[in-house]
């Protein structure tokens, strides 16, 4: 399926870039939070990692980790419980304090690309670590650029990050509708990502 732009990843940008927020040094944030890592949490991670409010073990991982909220696993307990108000501050600040400083370091210009862009690689950082995200083909053509001092392809960078849709060597399908155009009530990355960009 072919990414593409819609009216409402058009409508969930908007509503980011209503809200009050205040820029320090080139970064625009809202309530505290970097205006990327807010459109992310909202719009993708919490809508695809669901919100579970008591530690469960999660034995897929290896080794198997407690986790809690939108797959936070960062200092979780058995039988620890949160509040939606809480996994949300848990989100937003492991994003903001952990994976987005690892973009900004391993993406040049990371605070000036497009905020769909910068959430779709938020988004995809959670997912697949930040480390694989920074290694990715996605951040590869955005740096790429950068040393010659060129413009991104920010649509191939878009297109790339939805080939991150396997798990033990196979398409998951949850993973192809995340990274792609989502389905009937989530947005896609690739569809937020591409919406931001015309």
């Amino acid at each position: 399926m072919a990414i593409m732009s819609s009216n409402r990843a058009k409508a969930a940008i908007a509503a980011i870039m209503a809200m009050v927020a205040v820029t320090i040094g080139g970064v625009r944030y809202i309530g505290g939070v970097p205006d990327d890592v807010v459109l992310a949490s909202t719009y993708l991670v919490e809508p695809w990692e669901g919100e579970v409010l008591k530690a469960y073990l999660d034995k897929i991982a290896k080794p198997p980790r407690w986790t809690i909220c939108a797959g936070d696993t960062q200092n979780v307990k058995p039988n620890m419980v949160e509040t939606p108000k809480g996994c949300k501050a848990r989100l937003q600040r492991r994003m903001t304090k952990e994976f987005r400083p690892a973009l900004v370091k391993c993406i040049p210009g990371f605070n000036k690309q497009p905020i769909s862009w910068r959430s779709m690689m938020n988004s995809l950082a959670w997912n697949i670590g930040s480390g694989a995200a920074c290694n990715s083909s996605a951040a590869g053509i955005v740096n790429v650029a950068a040393q010659k001092g060129k413009t991104p392809d920010y649509v191939a960078s878009c297109k790339a990050a939805t080939l991150y849709n396997k798990a033990g060597g196979r398409v998951i399908i949850g993973l192809k509708h995340r990274r792609e155009m989502g389905d009937a009530t989530r947005i896609g990355e690739g569809e937020l990502c591409m919406s931001g960009l015309d």
